[in-house]
Protein backbone atom coordinates (compact mmCIF):
# COMPACT_ATOMS: atom_id res chain seq x y z
CA UNK A 1 0.00 0.00 0.00
CA UNK A 2 1.56 3.53 -0.88
CA UNK A 3 2.27 5.87 1.92
CA UNK A 4 -0.16 8.39 1.18
CA UNK A 5 -2.93 5.96 1.47
CA UNK A 6 -3.99 5.42 -2.42
CA UNK A 7 -5.59 2.43 -2.74
CA UNK A 8 -3.67 0.59 -6.17
CA UNK A 9 -5.53 0.08 -9.51
CA UNK A 10 -3.87 -3.09 -10.18
CA UNK A 11 -1.55 -5.18 -8.11
CA UNK A 12 -0.64 -8.65 -7.85
CA UNK A 13 -3.21 -10.52 -5.32
CA UNK A 14 -1.37 -14.35 -6.09
CA UNK A 15 -0.38 -17.02 -8.14
CA UNK A 16 -2.42 -20.35 -9.74
CA UNK A 17 -0.96 -23.57 -8.94
CA UNK A 18 0.58 -23.17 -12.77
CA UNK A 19 1.77 -19.83 -11.91
CA UNK A 20 -0.82 -18.10 -14.00
CA UNK A 21 -0.92 -14.81 -11.81
CA UNK A 22 -4.09 -13.41 -10.08
CA UNK A 23 -4.74 -9.62 -10.29
CA UNK A 24 -6.45 -7.67 -8.45
CA UNK A 25 -8.47 -4.46 -9.56
CA UNK A 26 -9.91 -1.20 -7.77
CA UNK A 27 -12.23 0.57 -9.03
CA UNK A 28 -14.43 3.59 -7.55
CA UNK A 29 -13.30 6.19 -5.15
CA UNK A 30 -13.95 7.47 -1.79
CA UNK A 31 -16.18 8.81 -0.46
CA UNK A 32 -18.36 6.39 -3.17
CA UNK A 33 -18.47 2.61 -3.08
CA UNK A 34 -14.49 1.14 -3.78
CA UNK A 35 -14.72 -1.96 -4.95
CA UNK A 36 -11.75 -4.53 -5.73
CA UNK A 37 -12.15 -7.25 -8.00
CA UNK A 38 -10.01 -10.71 -8.65
CA UNK A 39 -9.39 -12.04 -12.12
CA UNK A 40 -9.66 -15.33 -9.95
CA UNK A 41 -13.58 -16.15 -10.88
CA UNK A 42 -14.35 -12.74 -11.49
CA UNK A 43 -14.68 -11.96 -8.01
CA UNK A 44 -15.97 -8.87 -6.10
CA UNK A 45 -12.93 -9.28 -3.42
CA UNK A 46 -14.08 -6.17 -0.97
CA UNK A 47 -16.49 -3.39 -1.40
CA UNK A 48 -16.06 -0.55 0.73
CA UNK A 49 -18.96 2.05 1.46
CA UNK A 50 -19.74 4.80 3.55
CA UNK A 51 -22.19 3.52 6.41
CA UNK A 52 -25.07 5.48 7.97
CA UNK A 53 -22.91 6.23 10.88
CA UNK A 54 -20.46 7.81 9.01
CA UNK A 55 -17.91 4.92 8.96
CA UNK A 56 -16.80 3.21 6.13
CA UNK A 57 -16.60 -0.30 5.94
CA UNK A 58 -15.96 -3.70 3.27
CA UNK A 59 -19.34 -4.83 3.40
CA UNK A 60 -18.57 -8.77 1.44
CA UNK A 61 -17.41 -11.29 2.73
CA UNK A 62 -13.73 -12.49 1.07
CA UNK A 63 -11.18 -14.86 1.27
CA UNK A 64 -7.34 -13.84 2.10
CA UNK A 65 -5.40 -15.47 -0.98
CA UNK A 66 -5.74 -17.65 -3.51
CA UNK A 67 -5.19 -21.29 -2.16
CA UNK A 68 -8.30 -19.87 0.66
CA UNK A 69 -10.42 -19.33 -2.47
CA UNK A 70 -9.61 -22.63 -4.37
CA UNK A 71 -10.14 -24.35 -1.37
CA UNK A 72 -13.23 -22.76 -0.21
CA UNK A 73 -16.17 -24.63 -1.44
CA UNK A 74 -18.76 -21.36 -0.07
CA UNK A 75 -18.68 -19.48 -3.83
CA UNK A 76 -17.64 -15.96 -1.66
CA UNK A 77 -18.21 -13.24 -4.32
CA UNK A 78 -17.03 -15.46 -7.41
CA UNK A 79 -19.04 -14.76 -10.79
CA UNK A 80 -21.13 -18.21 -11.10
CA UNK A 81 -21.67 -20.59 -14.38
CA UNK A 82 -22.42 -21.68 -16.73
CA UNK A 83 -25.81 -22.39 -14.58
CA UNK A 84 -26.25 -20.84 -11.28
CA UNK A 85 -28.27 -23.45 -8.66
CA UNK A 86 -28.97 -26.43 -9.29
CA UNK A 87 -29.78 -28.72 -11.95
CA UNK A 88 -31.32 -32.02 -10.50
CA UNK A 89 -29.72 -35.14 -11.26
CA UNK A 90 -27.17 -33.43 -13.86
CA UNK A 91 -29.45 -33.99 -16.50
CA UNK A 92 -31.46 -32.14 -19.00
CA UNK A 93 -32.70 -33.05 -22.38
CA UNK A 94 -31.99 -29.73 -25.24
CA UNK A 95 -33.43 -30.31 -28.56
CA UNK A 96 -34.36 -33.87 -27.90
CA UNK A 97 -30.73 -34.56 -27.07
CA UNK A 98 -29.60 -35.79 -23.47
CA UNK A 99 -27.14 -33.77 -21.68
CA UNK A 100 -25.58 -34.93 -18.73
CA UNK A 101 -23.46 -32.68 -16.50
CA UNK A 102 -20.90 -33.01 -13.87
CA UNK A 103 -22.68 -33.10 -10.49
CA UNK A 104 -21.37 -32.69 -6.38
CA UNK A 105 -24.20 -31.58 -5.04
CA UNK A 106 -25.65 -34.63 -2.96
CA UNK A 107 -26.37 -36.19 -6.41
CA UNK A 108 -26.60 -32.46 -8.43
CA UNK A 109 -25.34 -30.02 -10.39
CA UNK A 110 -24.92 -26.56 -8.44
CA UNK A 111 -23.21 -23.04 -9.46
CA UNK A 112 -21.52 -25.00 -12.77
CA UNK A 113 -20.15 -28.18 -11.72
CA UNK A 114 -17.19 -28.69 -9.39
CA UNK A 115 -14.89 -26.57 -11.58
CA UNK A 116 -17.33 -23.59 -12.05
CA UNK A 117 -16.48 -20.16 -13.30
CA UNK A 118 -16.09 -18.39 -10.13
CA UNK A 119 -12.49 -20.52 -9.81
CA UNK A 120 -11.38 -19.89 -13.34
CA UNK A 121 -8.56 -17.41 -14.06
CA UNK A 122 -11.19 -14.30 -16.69
CA UNK A 123 -9.11 -12.14 -18.67
CA UNK A 124 -9.09 -8.36 -18.24
CA UNK A 125 -10.33 -6.60 -21.51
CA UNK A 126 -10.71 -3.23 -19.77
CA UNK A 127 -9.86 -1.14 -16.71
CA UNK A 128 -10.14 2.21 -15.60
CA UNK A 129 -10.86 4.30 -12.54
CA UNK A 130 -14.60 3.15 -12.07
CA UNK A 131 -15.24 0.30 -15.05
CA UNK A 132 -13.70 -3.42 -15.17
CA UNK A 133 -14.68 -6.15 -17.69
CA UNK A 134 -13.70 -9.27 -17.72
CA UNK A 135 -13.97 -11.83 -20.22
CA UNK A 136 -13.86 -15.83 -19.85
CA UNK A 137 -14.24 -18.79 -22.62
CA UNK A 138 -15.81 -21.79 -21.46
CA UNK A 139 -14.77 -24.78 -24.20
CA UNK A 140 -17.50 -27.08 -25.75
CA UNK A 141 -17.95 -30.08 -23.03
CA UNK A 142 -17.21 -27.64 -20.56
CA UNK A 143 -18.47 -29.48 -16.98
CA UNK A 144 -20.19 -31.88 -19.71
CA UNK A 145 -22.96 -28.42 -20.90
CA UNK A 146 -22.46 -28.31 -24.62
CA UNK A 147 -21.07 -25.27 -27.02
CA UNK A 148 -18.24 -22.62 -26.71
CA UNK A 149 -19.60 -19.95 -24.48
CA UNK A 150 -17.59 -16.83 -24.10
CA UNK A 151 -18.95 -15.14 -20.73
CA UNK A 152 -18.06 -11.11 -19.98
CA UNK A 153 -18.40 -9.05 -16.70
CA UNK A 154 -18.96 -5.57 -16.34
CA UNK A 155 -18.63 -3.68 -13.35
CA UNK A 156 -19.26 -0.44 -12.42
CA UNK A 157 -18.94 2.00 -10.19
CA UNK A 158 -21.91 5.20 -10.14
CA UNK A 159 -22.77 7.05 -7.54
CA UNK A 160 -23.32 5.09 -4.73
CA UNK A 161 -24.45 2.38 -6.44
CA UNK A 162 -22.22 -0.69 -7.92
CA UNK A 163 -23.36 -1.99 -11.05
CA UNK A 164 -22.56 -5.71 -12.54
CA UNK A 165 -23.63 -6.94 -16.39
CA UNK A 166 -22.50 -10.10 -17.04
CA UNK A 167 -23.20 -11.54 -20.65
CA UNK A 168 -22.95 -14.67 -22.77
CA UNK A 169 -23.01 -15.69 -25.89
CA UNK A 170 -22.39 -19.68 -27.73
CA UNK A 171 -21.84 -21.20 -30.39
CA UNK A 172 -23.93 -24.20 -29.99
CA UNK A 173 -27.71 -24.25 -28.09
CA UNK A 174 -26.37 -24.45 -24.58
CA UNK A 175 -28.04 -23.02 -21.06
CA UNK A 176 -26.64 -20.03 -19.58
CA UNK A 177 -27.67 -18.59 -16.60
CA UNK A 178 -25.17 -16.45 -14.47
CA UNK A 179 -25.00 -14.31 -10.97
CA UNK A 180 -22.75 -13.02 -8.49
CA UNK A 181 -22.43 -14.94 -4.74
CA UNK A 182 -21.39 -11.84 -3.04
CA UNK A 183 -22.25 -12.50 0.44
CA UNK A 184 -23.21 -9.14 2.23
CA UNK A 185 -22.89 -7.77 5.91
CA UNK A 186 -23.58 -4.44 6.04
CA UNK A 187 -22.18 -4.14 10.11
CA UNK A 188 -19.12 -4.76 8.15
CA UNK A 189 -16.98 -7.79 6.97
CA UNK A 190 -15.66 -9.80 10.52
CA UNK A 191 -18.31 -8.31 12.39
CA UNK A 192 -20.04 -11.61 13.24
CA UNK A 193 -23.33 -13.04 12.15
CA UNK A 194 -26.04 -10.69 9.86
CA UNK A 195 -28.88 -12.26 12.94
CA UNK A 196 -29.42 -8.33 13.47
CA UNK A 197 -30.13 -7.31 9.57
CA UNK A 198 -33.24 -6.32 8.46
CA UNK A 199 -34.37 -8.08 5.10
CA UNK A 200 -36.98 -6.85 2.42
CA UNK A 201 -37.48 -9.11 -0.76
CA UNK A 202 -40.29 -7.77 -3.49
CA UNK A 203 -41.60 -11.40 -3.95
CA UNK A 204 -44.98 -12.84 -3.22
CA UNK A 205 -43.99 -16.38 -4.02
CA UNK A 206 -40.30 -18.88 -3.33
CA UNK A 207 -39.98 -22.67 -4.75
CA UNK A 208 -40.58 -24.79 -2.57
CA UNK A 209 -37.44 -27.59 -2.65
CA UNK A 210 -36.45 -31.27 -1.24
CA UNK A 211 -33.55 -31.47 0.99
CA UNK A 212 -31.15 -31.65 -1.81
CA UNK A 213 -32.01 -28.56 -3.41
CA UNK A 214 -34.12 -29.39 -5.92
CA UNK A 215 -37.55 -27.69 -6.61
CA UNK A 216 -40.39 -29.58 -5.18
CA UNK A 217 -43.23 -28.66 -8.01
CA UNK A 218 -44.15 -24.77 -8.73
CA UNK A 219 -44.26 -21.96 -6.74
CA UNK A 220 -46.03 -21.53 -3.25
CA UNK A 221 -47.29 -18.59 -1.46
CA UNK A 222 -44.86 -16.76 1.17
CA UNK A 223 -47.76 -15.70 3.02
CA UNK A 224 -48.06 -17.33 6.83
CA UNK A 225 -44.53 -18.71 6.54
CA UNK A 226 -40.86 -17.72 7.68
CA UNK A 227 -40.24 -16.85 4.11
CA UNK A 228 -42.49 -13.87 3.90
CA UNK A 229 -39.80 -10.86 3.66
CA UNK A 230 -42.38 -8.42 1.98
CA UNK A 231 -41.56 -6.08 5.44
CA UNK A 232 -38.50 -5.53 6.89
CA UNK A 233 -37.71 -8.83 8.72
CA UNK A 234 -35.16 -9.81 11.08
CA UNK A 235 -33.26 -12.44 9.40
CA UNK A 236 -32.30 -14.05 12.85
CA UNK A 237 -35.21 -15.29 13.52
CA UNK A 238 -36.76 -16.07 9.94
CA UNK A 239 -33.66 -18.88 10.38
CA UNK A 240 -34.76 -20.21 13.24
CA UNK A 241 -37.92 -21.96 12.89
CA UNK A 242 -39.36 -25.20 13.07
CA UNK A 243 -40.62 -24.82 9.48
CA UNK A 244 -39.13 -27.84 7.52
CA UNK A 245 -38.06 -25.88 4.52
CA UNK A 246 -36.01 -23.82 7.00
CA UNK A 247 -35.00 -26.91 9.16
CA UNK A 248 -33.73 -28.77 5.72
CA UNK A 249 -31.91 -26.39 4.69
CA UNK A 250 -30.03 -25.12 7.73
CA UNK A 251 -31.83 -21.68 7.12
CA UNK A 252 -33.43 -19.72 3.84
CA UNK A 253 -31.51 -20.98 0.68
CA UNK A 254 -34.68 -20.80 -1.65
CA UNK A 255 -35.35 -18.80 -4.83
CA UNK A 256 -38.11 -15.94 -4.53
CA UNK A 257 -40.51 -15.15 -7.45
CA UNK A 258 -39.48 -11.56 -8.18
CA UNK A 259 -43.09 -9.44 -8.48
CA UNK A 260 -42.87 -7.35 -11.84
CA UNK A 261 -40.26 -7.28 -14.87
CA UNK A 262 -37.46 -5.43 -16.09
CA UNK A 263 -35.02 -3.77 -13.95
CA UNK A 264 -36.79 -3.27 -10.86
CA UNK A 265 -35.78 -3.66 -6.83
CA UNK A 266 -35.58 -7.00 -5.74
CA UNK A 267 -34.41 -6.62 -1.73
CA UNK A 268 -33.58 -4.23 0.45
CA UNK A 269 -31.03 -5.00 3.26
CA UNK A 270 -30.45 -2.84 6.27
CA UNK A 271 -28.54 -2.97 9.32
CA UNK A 272 -29.67 -0.81 12.04
CA UNK A 273 -26.25 -1.07 13.89
CA UNK A 274 -24.78 0.84 10.95
CA UNK A 275 -28.05 2.70 9.64
CA UNK A 276 -26.82 0.87 6.06
CA UNK A 277 -29.17 -0.36 3.62
CA UNK A 278 -28.18 -1.86 0.36
CA UNK A 279 -30.97 -2.35 -2.59
CA UNK A 280 -30.44 -4.99 -5.54
CA UNK A 281 -32.13 -4.13 -8.36
CA UNK A 282 -32.11 -6.81 -11.26
CA UNK A 283 -33.98 -7.61 -14.25
CA UNK A 284 -33.96 -11.56 -13.88
CA UNK A 285 -37.33 -13.61 -12.71
CA UNK A 286 -35.74 -14.84 -9.36
CA UNK A 287 -33.82 -13.99 -6.54
CA UNK A 288 -31.93 -16.99 -4.72
CA UNK A 289 -31.79 -15.86 -1.13
CA UNK A 290 -28.70 -18.11 1.15
CA UNK A 291 -28.39 -17.06 4.47
CA UNK A 292 -24.44 -18.46 5.12
CA UNK A 293 -25.99 -21.89 6.12
CA UNK A 294 -23.25 -23.90 5.58
CA UNK A 295 -20.10 -21.48 6.60
CA UNK A 296 -18.55 -23.83 9.23
CA UNK A 297 -15.58 -21.97 10.52
CA UNK A 298 -13.07 -24.03 7.96
CA UNK A 299 -12.58 -20.94 6.07
CA UNK A 300 -10.63 -18.29 6.60
CA UNK A 301 -11.77 -14.53 5.85
CA UNK A 302 -10.27 -11.07 4.66
CA UNK A 303 -10.19 -9.36 8.51
CA UNK A 304 -8.01 -12.92 9.62
CA UNK A 305 -10.79 -14.87 10.99
CA UNK A 306 -13.38 -17.50 10.04
CA UNK A 307 -16.78 -17.34 8.51
CA UNK A 308 -19.17 -19.40 10.43
CA UNK A 309 -22.93 -19.41 9.88
CA UNK A 310 -24.88 -16.38 9.04
CA UNK A 311 -21.75 -14.12 8.94
CA UNK A 312 -23.01 -13.25 5.29
CA UNK A 313 -26.58 -13.39 3.21
CA UNK A 314 -26.13 -13.58 -0.38
CA UNK A 315 -29.27 -12.79 -2.71
CA UNK A 316 -27.70 -13.83 -6.22
CA UNK A 317 -30.73 -13.00 -9.02
CA UNK A 318 -30.76 -15.71 -11.70
CA UNK A 319 -33.49 -17.76 -13.36
CA UNK A 320 -35.03 -20.28 -11.49
CA UNK A 321 -33.34 -23.41 -10.34
CA UNK A 322 -33.78 -26.72 -12.56
CA UNK A 323 -35.35 -24.72 -14.86
CA UNK A 324 -33.67 -26.59 -17.57
CA UNK A 325 -36.17 -29.42 -16.77
CA UNK A 326 -39.00 -26.77 -16.35
CA UNK A 327 -40.12 -26.10 -19.46
CA UNK A 328 -42.91 -24.27 -17.72
CA UNK A 329 -40.53 -21.87 -16.33
CA UNK A 330 -38.27 -18.68 -18.15
CA UNK A 331 -35.77 -20.62 -20.64
CA UNK A 332 -32.23 -21.00 -20.05
CA UNK A 333 -31.40 -22.03 -23.27
CA UNK A 334 -29.12 -19.88 -25.45
CA UNK A 335 -28.69 -20.37 -29.18
CA UNK A 336 -25.87 -19.24 -31.93
CA UNK A 337 -26.41 -15.68 -32.34
CA UNK A 338 -28.50 -14.86 -29.43
CA UNK A 339 -26.78 -12.88 -26.88
CA UNK A 340 -27.43 -13.41 -22.69
CA UNK A 341 -27.61 -10.68 -20.50
CA UNK A 342 -28.65 -10.39 -17.09
CA UNK A 343 -28.23 -7.18 -14.99
CA UNK A 344 -28.21 -6.25 -11.56
CA UNK A 345 -27.25 -3.30 -8.99
CA UNK A 346 -26.29 -3.01 -5.55
CA UNK A 347 -27.70 0.39 -4.24
CA UNK A 348 -26.12 1.81 -1.23
CA UNK A 349 -27.69 4.40 1.44
CA UNK A 350 -28.11 5.16 5.18
CA UNK A 351 -30.87 4.98 7.07
CA UNK A 352 -32.36 7.25 9.79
Amino acid sequence: MPEDGAVPQDQTFGQLPDGRDVRLLTIGAEPGPVVEVLTLGATVHRLVVACGDGERRNVVLGHPDVAERLASGDYVGGTIGRYANRIAGGRFSLDGRDVEVRTHDRGNSLHGGPDGFDVRLWDVVAHDADEVVLSLVSPDGDQGFPGEVTATVRYVVDGEAVRVTMEATTDAATVVNLTNHAYLNLAGEGSGTVDGHELLVEADELTPVDATGIPLGGHAPVAGTPFDLRVPTLIGPAVRTEHPQVADARGIDHNYVVRGSGLRRAAVLTSPATRTSAEVWTDQPGLQVYTGNFLDGSRRATSGGRYRQGDGVALEPQLFPDSPNRPEWPSAVLRPGEAYVSRLEWRFGSTS
